[in-house]
C-alpha cells in the first residue's frame, strides 16, 4: 500500500497512526494552535470563533465541518446588523462537510476557495454573493449543489468538479467567467433563467442525465466545446449574445434548442447527434457551422440563420432541412437516405403553435434560401424545395441527374442587356445559367460586362468540366417532366461542349453552324430571321438571274405525208434567255416571291426559270425547309410539357 502524501500546509495530524494513515487529520492548524478547528478543545474552539468578525477571512484547508461546526463558523462571522454571514478570504479548500453545507446568502468578500472540496450533503449556496473569486474546481458534490439565485461578481471555477446530485443553478447571476470545464454532472443540471455575463466555460463537461439551460441568457462566449450530454440537453429560449461554441460535442440524447437565439456564430463543427430527433427551430443572426458532425438518426433540423455550413457532414438516416434565409454550403456532405433541403416560405412554427421570432433577421435582404455548393455529395437522394440554386457550384456532383427539384427553384441567367460600346455588340438569351459558366465566362478576354466573377470556389471550372454537368441537369430537368428548363441546360450543355478544348475542328464548326442558324434548335426567332434572311436573297437573286426574260412560246412542227395520211406534230417550247433591262419590277418580284415560298413547302412553283434558276430554287428547296423546321422545333420545346 503506497504511503498517503502529507498536505502542503501544517496539519492537525489528529488520529494518526503509522501502521494505517501515516498523515492522519489533514485540517490546518488553526493560528495560534496546533489543531484544526474540527479537533480544538471546545474552549479553544470557542475562543476562536470568539474572536472572529463579519468580514474576517478564515484558513480552513483539509478541515472536516459538522453541520453544527459549519453553523458555529459561520453564525460567528454574521453581521448583527443586517443578519447576513459576511467573509473575507474563504480558504476550504480539500475541506470536508459531512452534513448540509448551508451557506445560505453569506456574502464572500474576497475569494472563496473549495477547490477539491467535499460535500457529503447538500451544498447550499442560494442567493450567496461571491464578490471575488469562487473556486470549486475538483470539487465533489454527493448531494445537490444549490446555486439558485448566486451571484458571481469575478470568476465561478467548477473546473472538473463533480455533481452527483441535481445542480441547481437557475436564476443565478454570473457577472464574470463561468469555468465548468471538464466538470461531471451525474444527476440533473438546472441552470433556468441563469445569466452568464462573461464567458461560460464548460468544455469537456459530462451531464449524465438533463442538462436544463432553459431560458439562460449568455452575455458572453458560451465555450460547450467537447462536452457530452447523455440526457436531454434542453436550450429552449436560452440566449446566446457572444460566440456558442458545441465543437466535438456529443448528443446522446435530445438536443431541445426550439426557440433559442442566437445573436452572433453558432459552431456545431465535428458534433455528434447520436439519437436527436430534431434540431431547432432557432434564430441565428450568424451562421451555424455544422461542418463534419455526424447525425445518427433521422431528424428534422428547422433554422432561421444567415449561414448553414454543412461540409462533410454525415447523415445515417433520413432527414429534413428546412430553412429561412440562409445560405447553404452542402459540399462533400454524406448520406445513404433521402435528404431534403427546403426553404420554409413562412416563419418556422414551434411545438405550442405560435411562430419563432425573427427580430435579430430583421434586416436580412429576404428570407429566401440560397444554395452555395453541391460538390462532392451523391445527389441520388437529394430533394430541393423551393431554394434559389444561382450561385451553387455543382461540379464534382455525383449522380447530379438523380437530383430531385421540388417547388419553385431558381438558377442564375445570362446577361440580356446589350453592350453596345462593344464592337461587335454582343446579345445572350435569356436562360437558366450556372454559376461556374459565369465565372468562366468572365475570366475570358474580352468578356462582355454582366458575367459574374466573384463566385468563390469556381475557379477551375471549365467548359470540359461544365458540359457533363449540364447534361445531368438536363436529365433531371426532363425526369421532372419540366422542358423547358431542360431545354435551358441543353442549350448550356452544347455551348460548353462547343468551347471545349477536345473536341475535333469539324465537330466545333458544326455546332457552330448548329448555334448562329437557330441557337441548337431552341432559338425560334433566330432561325426566322435566317428564313427571312433566305427567303429575301432568293428573291433578290431570282430576280436579277433565275426568272426568264419573257414566257417562252410554244412551237409545233410536223410533215404532211405526201400521198395524205396521219400527222405527227411535235410541241417545243423555247429556251428560257436571260433577263435583260430593268429587272426589279413589280411583277418580277411577284413571280420571285411564289417561287420562293413554294420551296419553303417543298412544291414547284411552275415558273419558267432560266439555269441559274432552277439552282437557285433547288437550293431554296433545300435549305429554307430546315430553317422553317428548325424554327417550329424550337417553338414546341419551349412549350412542350
Amino acid at each position: 500500500m503506497s504511503t498517503p502524501e502529507p498536505p502542503r500546509w501544517p496539519h492537525c495530524a489528529h488520529g494518526a497512526d503509522p501502521a494505517a494513515d501515516s498523515v492522519g487529520c489533514r485540517g490546518i492548524h488553526v493560528p495560534g494552535h496546533t489543531a484544526c478547528l474540527a479537533h480544538l478543545t471546545g474552549a479553544e474552539r470557542d475562543a476562536y470563533l470568539t474572536g472572529l468578525t463579519p468580514g474576517d477571512s478564515i484558513d480552513h484547508r483539509g478541515t472536516t465541518f459538522t453541520e453544527p461546526l459549519l453553523l458555529a463558523l459561520l453564525n460567528a462571522l454574521r453581521d448583527p446588523a443586517t443578519g447576513i454571514v459576511r467573509l473575507g478570504n474563504a480558504t476550504c479548500n480539500w475541506a470536508t462537510f459531512e452534513g448540509d453545507a448551508r451557506f445560505g446568502s453569506a456574502t464572500f468578500e474576497g475569494q472563496a476557495r473549495f477547490g477539491s472540496a467535499t460535500f457529503e450533503g447538500d451544498a447550499r449556496f442560494g442567493s450567496a454573493t461571491f464578490e471575488s473569486g469562487a473556486w470549486f474546481g475538483s470539487a465533489i458534490f454527493k448531494g445537490d449543489a444549490r446555486f439558485g439565485s448566486a451571484t458571481f461578481e469575478v470568476e465561478a471555477g467548477f473546473k472538473s468538479a463533480t455533481f452527483k446530485g441535481d445542480a441547481q443553478f437557475g436564476s443565478a447571476a454570473f457577472k464574470c467567467r463561468a469555468q465548468f470545464g471538464s466538470a461531471t454532472f451525474e444527476s440533473g443540471a438546472r441552470f433556468g433563467s441563469a445569466t452568464f455575463k462573461s464567458t461560460a466555460w464548460f468544455g469537456r463537461a459530462i451531464f449524465k442525465r438533463s442538462a436544463g439551460f432553459q431560458k439562460v441568457t449568455f452575455e458572453g462566449r458560451a465555450q460547450f466545446g467537447s462536452a457530452t450530454f447523455e440526457g436531454t440537453a434542453g436550450f429552449v429560449s436560452a440566449t446566446f449574445k457572444g460566440l456558442a461554441v458545441f465543437g466535438a460535442a456529443t448528443f446522446e440524447g435530445r438536443a431541445a434548442f426550439e426557440s433559442a437565439t442566437f445573436e452572433d456564430d453558432a459552431w456545431f463543427k465535428s458534433t455528434n447527434f447520436a439519437t436527436a430527433d430534431r434540431f431547432g427551430p432557432l434564430v441565428c443572426a450568424g451562421q451555424i457551422v455544422l461542418s463534419g458532425s455526424a447525425f445518427g438518426g433521422p431528424v428534422t433540423l428547422s433554422f432561421a440563420a444567415r449561414r448553414l455550413e454543412c461540409r462533410r457532414t454525415r447523415w445515417s438516416a433520413t432527414a429534413e432541412i428546412r430553412l429561412r434565409y440562409a445560405t447553404v454550403d452542402f459540399a462533400h456532405a454524406v448520406f445513404e437516405y433521402p435528404l431534403t433541403i427546403a426553404s420554409a416560405l413562412d416563419p418556422l412554427v414551434l411545438a405550442d403553435g405560435s411562430e419563432l421570432a425573427e427580430t435579430t433577421l430583421a434586416d436580412a435582404p429576404g428570407s429566401d434560401v440560397r444554395v452555395a455548393s453541391l460538390r462532392g455529395v451523391d445527389a441520388a437522394h437529394l430533394v430541393l424545395a423551393d431554394v434559389d440554386l444561382s450561385v451553387c457550384l455543382f461540379t464534382g456532383t455525383v449522380h447530379l441527374d438523380q437530383l430531385r427539384l421540388e417547388g419553385a427553384c431558381t438558377f442564375d441567367t445570362a446577361p440580356s442587356s446589350v453592350p453596345w460600346r462593344r464592337w461587335p455588340p454582343v446579345r445572350f438569351t435569356e436562360r437558366r445559367v450556372l454559376a461556374e459558366e459565369h465565372h468562366w465566362r468572365a475570366s475570358q478576354p474580352g468578356a462582355v460586362q454582366g458575367w459574374n466573377v466573384a463566385v468563390l470556389g469556381a475557379g477551375r471550372a471549365g467548359p470540359l468540366q461544365l458540359a457533363p454537368v449540364y447534361r445531368a441537369l438536363r436529365k433531371a430537368f426532363e425526369d421532372g417532366k419540366h422542358e423547358p428548363g431542360a431545354a435551358d441546360f441543353y442549350y448550356g450543355e452544347m455551348e460548353m461542349r462547343r468551347h471545349a478544348g477536345d473536341i475535333p475542328c469539324g465537330e466545333r464548326g458544326l455546332l457552330t453552324a448548329y448555334w448562329a442558324l437557330s441557337g441548337y434548335g431552341l432559338r425560334a426567332s433566330r432561325a426566322l430571321a435566317w428564313l427571312g434572311v433566305g427567303m429575301l436573297v432568293t428573291i433578290v437573286l431570282l430576280m436579277a438571274f433565275g426568272l426568264a426574260q419573257d414566257t417562252p412560246n410554244q412551237t409545233a412542227t410536223g410533215t404532211v405525208p405526201a400521198g395524205g395520211g396521219k400527222v405527227t406534230f411535235e410541241i417545243d417550247k423555247d429556251d428560257p434567255q436571260n433577263p435583260t433591262g430593268d429587272r426589279f419590277t413589280g411583277e418580277r418580284f411577284e413571280k420571285a416571291l411564289n417561287v420562293t415560298l413554294n420551296s419553303v413547302v417543298f412544291r414547284s412553283s411552275g415558273q419558267d426559270l432560266t439555269t441559274a434558276g432552277t439552282y437557285i430554287e433547288m437550293t431554296s428547296r433545300l435549305t429554307e425547309p430546315v430553317l422553317l423546321g428548325l424554327a417550329v422545333l424550337a417553338v414546341r420545346n419551349r412549350v412542350k410539357r
